[in-house]
């Protein structure tokens, strides 16, 4: 058997990267591939990590590693430290140390040769797993101190820059701090001034802007956003919310918070406004009273009536746009609206929204009108004719394989003849494009009876099933109350739904249904 190689990225690597000592992996590879030629090991394969993730879950080529270790496909495994392997709990060093102890698969690094059987060998490896553990330990609270002061201290210990400010070290010291981009600061005082003081309209009042609105708005003066990509409602609540922009920065607002669930350690990221906050070593863009006041507006707002996380929408994921194909999304009711309506998720697309009840009603009402229509479309047949015609196609794919098969073991043996000399090259190449022309119509022929059948069994499949689901549907739907089921009931006979709507309803005919459904079955399309 052959050896695999393991290679790892760790923290410290990309420290020495930083100081430019080169690329870890790449260097970590020409060591292992050396030492490998040095003992005479055949490398099978190499596998890399580039996350540094603290338990095994993190690290999907560890998991692999570790099944095909326990399968004991590998002789053994090439890798920098012991270290490499796991850094994780005491239940993942154990899972580490077992798969190599019961396959008898050895680990292999620069240092040390350690075979799973040598009992010492077995005590020196698990010491050292140990040992790597406490010393991540160990380096992860000294980084977290660090981290503690210098966000203390001022500094930006974030990844990324916010949107109106970019990331850069500051002169003669480690941290670094936020420099304004004035471009984008611009919009940021624009988001602010829209949704604090409103703007002011042609009669001389001030129009109020919600997250919503301001989207639109950006997105019609083609504002570009970071990601190049059109804003959206909860991006500019983030702005709203984030206390950077009037010079504060937070520690911990996002914490990791982890969970058991069904035997799974399950990570969340709950938000935490009362986080701490500290004045940060860069230029506020807005002030602290107009961030204040958008805080005031936006706890001043009513809540939704329905803040339930349950399913709302009958029909989600089946109606979409007919003019720009997104999906149409449930926009609650307002003040202004007392029921909630269907609207196309893409503000610039002028497709208008109608009553959600309202469209669910007519959905109802087309599905009824199926059910002439498919039983004239599927006329009569007897099942003993199904199945003859099933028979018959059955049998035809077999003896067509049958045939397949004998053509290329005859086209295998045209091979054996030109190695034994029976066939000259000419007379093996004439035969082999025989056979080769033989077994492609062959092929095409099977694919095609295959379809044929496959297309027969949808049909019979459809007309048992899909007329009795449509019936039960209408009979049952508006007594379930649940709108989950009703959901479910509505996929399982329907595929999607396209909607038009190009003309507002007049006063007083909202109830109105002025729109166009095109409804597609979840049947077979040849029928």
């Amino acid at each position: 058997m052959s050896y695999l190689m393991y290679l790892r990225k760790s923290r410290a690597d990309k420290e020495a990267e930083s100081r430019g000592e080169g690329e870890t992996l790449a260097r970590h590879e020409m060591l292992l591939t050396e030492l490998s030629v040095k003992m005479g090991l055949e490398i099978g394969a190499i596998y890399k990590e580039l996350v540094s993730g603290e338990t095994i879950s993190a690290r999907p080529k560890m998991q692999q590693l570790l099944v095909e270790v326990m399968q004991g496909m590998w002789e053994g495994v090439l890798v920098m430290e012991v270290e490499r392997l796991a850094r994780g709990d005491t239940k993942d060093q154990g899972t580490v140390a077992e798969a190599f102890k019961f396959s008898n698969t050895r680990i292999i690094t620069p240092m040390k040769t350690y075979d799973p059987s040598d009992e010492f060998d077995e005590e020196y490896f698990e010491f050292n797993l140990f040992m790597s553990r406490r010393e991540y330990k160990t380096i992860n609270r000294r980084i977290q101190r660090g981290r503690i002061a210098a966000f203390r201290d001022g500094w930006y210990i974030a990844g990324t820059a916010p949107y109106g400010y970019e990331k850069v070290k500051h002169k003669g010291d480690k941290g670094y701090t936020l420099q304004i981009v004035p471009e984008e600061a611009k919009i940021i005082k624009y988001i602010f001034e829209l949704y604090t003081a409103g703007e002011l309209q042609e009669d001389g009042s001030y129009a109020q802007f919600g997250s919503y609105q301001i989207r639109d708005r950006l997105n019609e003066l083609s504002v570009p956003s970071r990601s190049e990509k059109p804003w959206s409602a909860s991006s500019i609540v983030d702005i709203l919310n984030n206390p950077t922009y009037c010079g504060y920065q937070r520690w911990q607002w996002r914490k990791v918070q982890k969970q058991m669930v069904g035997g799974k350690i399950i990570e969340s990221r709950p938000k935490d406004a009362d986080c701490e906050k500290v004045r940060g070593r860069f230029d506020p863009i807005v002030s602290e009273d107009t961030f204040n006041l958008a805080q005031k507006i936006k706890a001043g707002k009513p809540l939704p009536i329905n803040t339930s996380t349950a399913l709302q929408n009958p029909l989600t994921g089946l109606v979409y746009c007919a003019k720009c194909g997104n999906l149409m999304t449930r926009q609650p009711s307002n003040t202004r609206l007392r029921y909630a309506v269907l609207r196309c998720a893409n503000s610039k697309c002028s497709n208008i929204s109608s009553p959600l009840s309202l469209i669910e009603e007519q959905v109802i009402e087309s599905l009824k009108e199926w059910i002439p229509e498919y039983n004239v479309e599927w006329p009569e047949q007897t099942e003993h004719e199904g199945e003859t015609t099933l028979t018959v196609l059955e049998n035809s794919i077999s003896n067509i394989k049958e045939k397949l098969n004998q053509t290329k073991k005859q086209l295998n043996k045209t091979f054996d003849l030109l190695e034994q000399g029976v066939y000259n090259l000419e007379t093996f190449q004439n035969r082999r494009s025989t056979l080769d022309s033989q077994k492609a119509e062959l092929e095409e022929e099977l694919k095609r009876i295959e379809t044929e059948r496959n297309r027969i069994i949808s049909i019979e499949q459809a007309r048992r099933d899909f007329i009795p689901a449509i019936e039960h549907l209408i009979e049952a739907y508006w007594e379930v109350e649940d709108i989950m089921t009703r959901n479910s009931m509505l996929r399982n006979v329907i595929d999607h739904i396209d909607y038009l709507k190009t003309e507002r309803n007049k006063k007083g005919a909202g109830n109105t249904a002025n729109f166009t459904l095109n409804i597609f079955p979840r049947i077979p399309e040849n029928r």
